[in-house]
């Protein structure tokens, strides 16, 4: 029983990681969209 809740602890913390990491990698792309530099042609 305490092997089954570890595993589910560390599957929900990597899930919470893996979540921050896309929303940083979001923020990242929209920054970059917003100060590149515009296309005139």
């Amino acid at each position: 029983m305490k092997k089954l809740l570890l595993l589910i602890a560390l599957a929900g913390i990597g899930y919470l990681v893996y979540r921050q990491i896309a929303a940083s990698k979001a923020e990242d792309d929209l920054w970059t969209e917003a100060t590149a530099e515009p296309d005139l042609r």
